[in-house]
């Protein structure tokens, strides 16, 4: 999911199994806690923080922890991203955090990804690029479904649902520490024909 601070902006929404990617909008908690129930997924891919740096205890104290250690590796790597204290992205970390604790209880398996870094790795257009040149780079690599009116929100909810079958192909790294929360990122190198593989591997699953 590429999940919205506030349960009144747009949250987009992919069910990936296979090559086929149904993609739609959602709003309320309720709504993309009932996706995963409905959709039986093996993962839930989620594109927001869901850990505090250490050293941190809450996003309201003043602190001069304000990056993890999977952020400063995206750093070292060059791949942009907004760090968990800035303004609205407070915001949308607490609402991750509690999304994260609910789907956990009801015994989901939920992952940190970050669509705009696993685009750059995977060699295809940010949604800055336009949302066309996005749609047509994830169909490049074997992605079925979404179509041409979907969302920005949307192409990067199925990013970040292409990322969970790369994890459950095991064609993934993890940065940063466990005990702050790590970031999935598909594998560096990956050719069209291997995402293609993966997300076939995967077709008995959701994500």
């Amino acid at each position: 999911m590429d999940l919205a601070g506030v349960e009144s902006r747009p949250t987009g929404l992919c069910l990936l199994k296979g090559l086929r990617a149904e993609t739609w909008t959602a709003w309320r908690d309720e709504e993309v806690v009932e996706a995963a129930r409905r959709g039986r997924v093996e993962v839930v891919a989620v594109d927001a923080p869901l850990g505090l740096p250490k050293g941190r205890r809450s996003l309201e104290e003043r602190s001069p922890h304000h990056l993890r250690r999977c952020d400063r590796e995206l750093l070292e790597r060059g791949i942009r991203f907004f760090p968990v204290t800035l303004g609205p992205m407070r915001v949308l970390t607490a609402r991750g955090m509690r999304l994260k604790a609910r789907l956990e209880g009801e015994g989901f398996k939920v992952i940190e990804v970050y669509p705009g870094g696993a685009q750059d790795v995977l060699g295809i257009p940010r949604k800055r690029a336009g949302r066309r040149a996005l749609l047509e780079g994830l169909r490049s690599l074997g992605l079925e479904g979404p179509s041409g009116e979907a969302s920005d929100h949307e192409l990067d909810a199925a990013t970040a649902a292409l990322t969970a079958a790369l994890y459950l192909a095991g064609l993934y790294e993890e940065l940063g520490d466990p005990d702050e929360g790590v970031i999935v990122m598909p594998k560096p190198g990956l050719s069209p024909s291997e995402v293609r593989a993966a997300l076939l591997s995967t077709l008995s699953e959701g994500c």
